[in-house]
């Protein structure tokens, strides 16, 4: 049942007061649960005022007659800038100035509020982050944690960056010391990142430990990386939470996840995709240190396990957030965003816990309790649709309108 206190406003503010901007009558998904009934949700200035049962005045109206509001989703695993076009300083500027617009006005136009970058050139993803919240640039909200840190020679900088040293040295913080991971980790925290994300596989010898070849389409024979060292992946975590900063961690393989796990990390990007999911203990491990599990199947469902290991740890109800790993060259931005939901329906998800692994889960990943829901004193970060997603995932792509802020950003109802 609906949570009255978090979906009715108070008898004073359904009263005659005039709201900056009201969605009237629509099926609210709020995060968490549809609720029971047709509501109005008022906005003043940039947070929702009130989700009420009866009707609300505003001085703009949408009347979404029925369809459905949701929050903004928020895709926590993006990568925005061209790795492959980006190789000087004069190609950097080109992407800023001729690509990355359209690229950002993507996400808005499939629905996609929030994004968190996870392995861009620090300088440059920050800028973007400061244009789009000083309205120089147009696009979603961005989080970001600067460069990915791995270890030297480790995945992107010995993979994705082996032929492009410019970008390898800008893309990602490459460490060998205990000293190096803390001190870019503080480099990174003086810089405001939203959080800290470390590459466990790929690195420097890790003693003792087993290779491991890295696969991917774009390298059919593999390069031989190995994990992070431990006291290298304990000390990056320790640092970012003693600056108060979460980590999420890249792994495929279990003994990678139960390492990152057992070091600290608060969430495990891609999780476990090369191998089944074998063992159980490691579910338990999840669920004992509270941990959020990206699947990032837009990338990693080639591999037959993903899936079905997605499946198991959302069963056992480990924390699931919604990231796709997107990145220029393939598909689209924004609909790679709306495919990752997708996938993990088609992986045994149910649509209502897709929908709240992209708002209300996605906002837990990225410590924003201020997104992800509909609720008084939450950001309007909302989506108009005019079918119901939680029947129906693929739902997503009928919108109608997507509120930001508190404004509107897109509006197609003239076409409808």
């Amino acid at each position: 049942m609906p949570q009255e206190s978090e979906a009715v406003a108070s008898a004073e503010a359904r009263g005659p007061a005039t709201y900056d901007l009201v969605v009237r009558r629509a099926h609210v998904f709020d995060g968490h649960q549809t609720l029971a009934g047709l509501y109005d949700v008022a906005i003043n200035g940039q947070e929702i005022a009130s989700v009420s049962a009866e009707p609300l005045r505003g001085g703009q109206e949408v009347d979404a007659a029925g369809g459905w509001v949701m929050p903004g989703l928020i895709d926590t695993h993006i990568h925005v800038y061209d790795v492959r076009s980006v190789s000087d300083p004069d190609s950097m500027r080109a992407f800023e100035e001729n690509e990355l617009p359209e690229k950002l006005g993507l996400f808005l136009d499939h629905g996609i509020t929030t994004i968190k970058s996870v392995g861009d050139p620090t300088g440059g993803i920050l800028d973007t982050r400061a244009g789009i919240a000083a309205g120089t640039l147009t696009g979603p909200r961005l989080l970001a944690t600067g460069c990915g840190i791995t270890g030297r020679d480790g995945h992107p900088a010995a993979t994705v960056f082996s032929d492009n040293p410019w970008a390898r040295e800008r893309f990602t913080g490459e460490v060998d010391s205990v000293q190096q991971i803390r001190d870019l980790v503080h480099h990174l925290a003086d810089r405001k990142v939203d959080a800290i994300k470390l590459l466990s596989e790929g690195a420097c010898a890790h003693s003792g430990g087993p290779k491991y070849l890295w696969r991917n389409p774009a390298f059919p024979d593999g390069v031989e990386l190995e994990r992070l060292p431990l006291d290298l992946l304990r000390a990056g975590i320790e640092t970012a939470h003693d600056r108060g900063l979460r980590v999420t961690v890249h792994t495929t393989q279990q003994a990678a996840a139960r390492e990152a796990i057992e070091a600290g990390a608060d969430g495990l990007e891609h999780g476990v995709t090369i191998e089944p999911l074998t063992d159980h203990s490691l579910i338990d491990l999840m669920l004992e240190h509270d941990i959020t599990y990206t699947p990032t199947l837009w990338i990693d469902d080639a591999h037959p396990d993903a899936r079905r290991n997605l499946k198991r740890v959302a069963d056992a109800g480990v924390h699931i957030a919604l990231g796709s790993d997107t990145f220029s060259g393939r598909g689209l931005f924004g609909a790679n965003t709306l495919e990752e939901a997708r996938l993990m329906v088609a992986a045994g998800m149910t649509p209502t816990q897709v929908l709240a692994a992209g708002t209300s889960g996605a906002s837990r990943q990225c410590v924003r309790p201020d997104l992800g829901t509909v609720a008084p004193g939450r950001r309007a970060d909302l989506l108009v649709l005019n079918t119901d997603p939680t029947a129906d995932i693929g739902n997503l792509r009928d919108l109608s309108t997507v509120i930001l802020n508190g404004e509107l950003v897109i509006d197609r109802r003239q076409v409808h």
